[in-house]
């Protein structure tokens, strides 16, 4: 991480992505790959979090806002 203020952690924010996958029926697997987005000026910004990185189908894609925890995007690819 890049030192900046942020209140969600990655580990909370592949936690709030599991739930998300959870609640829409998605397939949920390893491996993981969260990358941290800065806001351009230090106030936050967003974790996109994608499930089965690196590899083909079963992906869920999650975008969440830091501070608040906000889902601001998801989606799944099946295969």
């Amino acid at each position: 991480m890049d030192g900046r203020r942020q209140t969600i952690s990655e580990e909370e924010a592949v936690k709030i992505a599991e739930r998300v996958a959870e609640e829409n029926d998605w397939i949920f697997v390893e491996p993981v790959l969260a990358t941290w987005h800065s806001d351009w000026f230090g106030g936050g910004g967003k974790w996109e979090i994608y499930s089965n990185a690196e590899r083909l189908g079963a992906k869920v894609r999650v975008v969440i806002e830091s501070p608040s925890g906000k889902v601001l995007e998801k989606g799944y690819i099946p295969r």
